[in-house]
Formats: structure tokens, C-alpha cells, sequence
């Protein structure tokens, strides 16, 4: 009898998940306040270029918690090929499953930037710790409005000297694994910045952490994979003169996938 069967007919499944799911939530705050804040905290007194520190810091933190993930939760397996892992200079678009794709994204490159929803910019020290990383909140909108100006204008030096822009274009979690409507703002700043698209597809972060629950499913067996399945080159006016094309030919990549 599979050991996952085994605790599921006891009824200890839900409690193994529950007790795991907390030591990786003691990782979060424990793990922040003994072992990283005072790097944070000599990054931000002392480092030279604040927002380069704050997100390589940002990067190693999560690439922590997926380690630890993976020790307590070896059912579940990762596919991350080289070829993701080497990317610089790109914007990303990926399809979104789980609340666990931008961290993972974020744990593979020290240098990158993402868009943030607004709202979480208010959250204290959390909000701080997101504008002093140089992330782009989702909305224009008030007192939002110079701050994401400021950070696209920086853009093309960052994705020049080999940053990597991070960007969900559905905007939102997919409830049923379909790809949803996608919003312009990737292609947009990909199209200024004559940066190439690199388009990934992420599979199965759902399965270990389902939507609405607030535990990690830890039993497995399964595989969470990252792939890039294409590459559009914003730099040249034929695949860059309408943007809708362009959009086009991403959504047709990601759906593409789903069959």
C-alpha cells in the first residue's frame, strides 16, 4: 500500500500537510527575521545600488524556500532546463496556476523586476521592501502614477545590462488551467525596450498548492515544470508593427500547450 494511501485512510494526510505547510511558513517569517533582514538591512544603509541588492537578496530568500520545499516535499519533482535558467536581457509572459509562479520565477535570476498589484505596496515594511526592490505596481492610477513612470523609464538599462522582466499577462491566477484574457502592458514595454519575448509555460504549481487552500498538497507524485516555448524578437518592425499580432501569436504559444 502507497504510504500517501496509507495516511489518507488514517486521516493524517491533512495533518502532515498542515504541519509542513507551517514550517515553511515559519521559513517565511522566522527565516527572514534571524537570517536575511540583516542583509536586508546592510543592503539598504550600504549597498551602492539599493535596488540591485534588494532583489538578488529577494532572489536567494525564495530559492531558499524551494530548497527547503523540495527536502520536505519530495514528491513532488521539478523540470527547470538550462536554457530557462540562462535567460538575460528578456521580458517574460507566462501562463499563471499558483501563487507559487512568480516567487519561482523570481528564485532563478538575482537580477530581475516584476509587476506587483498595487494593493500590496500598502502592506507595511512589505510595500517598502517591494519599492526599494524597483517593482512596477499594476496600477497607474494616484499616487502610483510617478512611480511606474520612473520604472519603465529605467527599463531599457535594465534589461540591457542583462535584467530579466518578470510578467503574468493574464493578470491573475487561471481557475481551470485555461488561458485568460491577456492584458498589453508585457508587450508594450517589450516593444520600447526592443527586448525579445521569451514565452514560458508553467505546469502543475496548482497541484502543490491548490487555489483556496491553505495548506500544500506535499503527497505527490508530481512534476512542476517551467519550459520556454518561444521567443519573439520585439526588436525587428515585422513582428513588433501590430501589437495585437503579436499578442496573437503569444496566446496561440500558451494555448498551444494546454492540448
Amino acid at each position: 500500500m502507497p504510504a500517501s494511501d496509507h495516511f489518507d485512510r488514517r486521516g493524517l494526510q491533512p495533518a502532515l500537510d498542515f504541519a509542513i505547510t507551517v514550517v515553511l511558513w515559519i521559513y517565511f517569517t522566522g527565516g527572514f527575521v534571524f537570517f536575511f533582514s540583516p542583509f536586508y538591512l546592510w543592503a539598504f544603509f550600504f549597498a551602492g545600488q539599493r535596488e540591485k541588492s534588494f532583489q538578488r537578496l529577494n532572489s536567494r530568500f525564495y530559492r531558499g524556500f524551494f530548497a527547503f520545499a523540495r527536502v520536505l516535499m519530495p514528491g513532488h519533482r521539478w523540470q527547470i532546463p538550462p536554457e530557462v535558467r540562462d535567460i538575460r536581457s528578456a521580458v517574460f509572459v507566462c501562463n499563471h496556476r499558483s501563487y507559487l509562479d512568480s516567487i519561482l520565477l523570481i528564485s532563478l535570476y538575482d537580477k530581475h523586476n516584476t509587476i506587483v498589484k498595487s494593493r500590496l505596496f500598502d502592506i507595511p515594511l512589505f510595500g517598502s521592501m517591494l519599492q526599494w526592490s524597483g517593482y512596477i505596481p499594476s496600477s497607474s492610477q494616484g499616487r502610483f502614477s510617478e512611480m511606474m513612470i520612473q520604472r519603465i523609464e529605467k527599463m531599457p538599462a535594465f534589461l540591457a545590462d542583462g535584467g530579466n522582466l518578470i510578467i503574468f499577462p493574464e493578470g491573475t491566477r487561471s481557475q481551470d488551467g485555461r488561458i485568460g484574457r491577456l492584458n498589453k502592458g508585457a508587450f508594450k514595454i517589450a516593444r520600447s525596450c526592443r527586448a525579445p519575448i521569451k514565452v514560458l509555460f508553467v505546469r502543475n504549481t496548482e497541484k502543490m498548492f491548490r487555489p483556496g487552500s491553505f495548506s500544500f498538497d506535499t503527497r505527490g507524485p508530481n512534476t512542476i515544470s517551467l519550459a520556454l516555448i518561444g521567443t519573439i524578437d520585439s526588436a525587428t518592425d515585422r513582428e513588433t508593427g501590430f501589437l495585437s499580432q503579436v499578442m496573437g501569436r503569444v496566446r496561440a504559444m500558451l494555448e498551444s500547450q494546454n492540448k
